[in-house]
Parts: C-alpha cells; structure tokens; sequence
C-alpha cells in the first residue's frame, strides 16, 4: 500500500522544496516507485528544483478540476524512471484545490507508486491544510531558530487535529528534520543546538542536514542534491534520513564538510 508523505513547516524558507526532492530521489535510488507532488499553488518551485520546468503542460489544479488526466499531467523524470512529478499551477488560487479533488488524486496516485511526497506551502492556509491532510507520516522541516521551531511546533499541533488519522482517533506517523545546521555556530550560541530542538518539539529526529553551498549548487542546476552530488555531506543525510524513515536504525550523526569537525548523537531519538 502507498503512503503519502508530507514535507511540511509553519514557515518559509526552511528547505521544504529541497528536502521533498533530495527525500524523493533518494527514495527512489533505493527502488521505491516514487511520485513528488507540488502543493504550493501560485509560486511552483518544486518543478524548477527537479529541473522540469520545461516540461510542465499539465499541473495538479488541471487534474483536480478535470481538465487533464493525471497521466497527463504527470512528470516523468529524465535520470530515474521510478520518479514522476505532478507540478503546482503557477496562476492559479489555493482555494482552486478542493478536497474532494485533492483526495481523488491521491487515491488514483496510491495505486501507480508506493510512495507520495507531497510539498507542502509554508503558513497553515488551505494549501498546507489539504497537503497534510491525507498524510500517513510527515517530515517536519525546521531550521534551527527560535521562529522556525515555533512555527513547526503549530504544524505538529495540526497534524494531531486537522488530519484524516487525526479524525479517526489514529495519529499521524511524524519525524523531524533539521536543516541549515552548522555546528560552530550552535557552539558559539548562534542558532540553537539539536538537544535544544528537540526538548521543544519532543517528535523523533529523522535527518540533521548541514548548512552547505551543495545545496544549493544543485538547486541551481535542476538537481536534487540527492542525485547532483550523492556524496556530499548533505546527500548522505538526506539517504539516512530515507533509511530511517523505512524503518532501519540508523546512527545519528552531524554531518559536516570538514572531517575534524564531525560530531555524533550516538542514536539520539526524542521520546
């Protein structure tokens, strides 16, 4: 049975397109049949980090509403035929997305792939709303300053109450994954530290991914980090992130470009 991932954060610019394209690829790396879905109608970004924005003729709204089949609209993509894209429209309004629709899609997504990641917008609009809203498990992005856990530490809150499993008395399956983080400047008192960040959000550390140029190296070439430099610190967070995320154990690591400076939560886990 597939389930649906959701990548989601109450704020902006934490990593969320990132992390749903590098946590994508690397599912698919490892043989999973994978489909990444743009939720955040208006902007569509996630196109542009998949390095298909040329390709986009169909998008999510067209399906929704029926103007489009989904095959039609799906994107497969060019470097792994186990991962599609389904992107977001670029002019359209959120409230173009219904639930109804969301969730048709969804269902005809679940018999094609064994997994949906869904990228959601930042904020608790209706676009986040009806990404999370069929989850089965989400990664909850957040970078690590004061703002960014608050705001992750409300989504956790709406995962617990607006969700499908939340409505049925089930909870929705939820990790952690901290991103930006660079472990001199937690030392120095400049952003907090993993410890800190996981007293306050008390869900489990998936992934901790460093604050690194590779990322956005491959942003700007249309790559998930995953598959634009699977060596680099980053990309190797990201594939134990997947690991965890199907179940292994995992040592917990922060990783860093820089040997010397390599730090490790020997299977640090919140409770």
């Amino acid at each position: 049975m597939a389930k649906v991932l959701v990548v989601t954060s109450g704020k902006g610019g934490v990593g969320k397109t990132t992390s749903t394209a590098a946590l994508g690829a690397a599912l698919a790396h490892g043989g999973e049949k994978v489909v990444v879905i743009d939720f955040d109608v208006g902007l569509r970004n996630l196109d542009l980090v998949m390095g298909a924005e040329r390709r986009v003729v169909f998008d999510l709204i067209n399906v929704v509403q029926g103007d489009a089949k989904l095959n039609q609209a799906l994107i497969r993509d060019k470097r792994m035929e186990n991962l599609s894209l389904l992107p977001a429209s670029q002019t359209r309004d959120k409230d173009a997305l219904t639930e109804e629709g969301v969730a048709r899609v969804l269902n005809e997504l679940r018999e094609k792939f064994d997994w949906i990641v869904c990228d959601s917008p930042a904020g608790i609009e209706r676009g986040a709303t009806l990404a999370m809203r069929h989850a089965d498990v989400a990664v909850v992005v957040t970078n690590p300053e004061v703002s960014s856990v608050r705001d992750s530490d409300r989504i956790i809150g709406l995962l617990d109450s607006k969700t499908e499993k939340a409505e049925k008395g089930e909870r929705v399956e939820k990790h952690l994954l901290l991103t930006r983080y660079d472990p001199i400047r937690a030392e120095r008192g400049e952003m907090l530290k993993v410890d800190d960040v996981l007293e306050i959000l008390s869900i489990p550390l998936i992934g901790i991914i460093p604050e690194s140029e590779e990322v956005l190296r491959a942003s700007n070439v249309g790559s998930p980090v995953t598959l634009n430099s699977p060596t680099s610190a980053p990309s190797k967070a990201y594939f134990d992130a997947v690991r965890r995320l199907k179940g292994e154990t995992v040592e917990m690591s922060v990783p860093t470009d820089k040997k010397s400076l390599f730090g490790k939560l020997f299977g640090r886990r919140a409770a």
